[in-house]
């Protein structure tokens, strides 16, 4: 049982790494050893903008937007110390693996919806 967990986990992993690889904006790092990912967002500077009028760091403002649209949680990288002027959040591939591909789509509906929104220069 160990060896089918931990092979669902890496299928996971390798599933949302794909898709978040795929998206525009958005540049990611293989998982190493923990079950987080860490993606990149390359924000237009719309959405920066949008998110400073709201008061709110830009990729916590993404999360926000994400969370209600999809429902979907994933944690802004404001909260990791990560280098200013960069955005980032941090994500999980725990869904059950049944799960992941309706995850995945709502997520990458959600990102082209809101980078379409705040087109403009990177």
């Amino acid at each position: 049982e160990p060896d089918a967990i931990l092979g669902s986990l890496q299928r996971r992993s390798r599933r949302v790494l794909e898709v978040l690889r795929q998206l525009p904006g958005i540049t990611c790092n293989e998982a190493e050893g923990a079950m987080y990912l860490f993606p990149q967002l390359h924000l237009p500077r719309n959405a920066v903008q949008a998110a400073k009028n709201a008061g709110k760091a830009a990729d916590a403002f993404y999360c926000l937007q994400l969370l209600e649209a999809t429902g979907l949680v994933v944690v802004p990288g404001s909260g990791f110390g990560q280098v200013d002027g960069t955005y980032h959040f941090r994500t999980t591939f725990l869904p059950p693996e049944a799960d992941i591909e309706s995850v995945m789509d709502r997520l990458a509906a959600f990102h082209k919806d809101f980078m379409m929104k705040y087109a403009g220069e990177l």
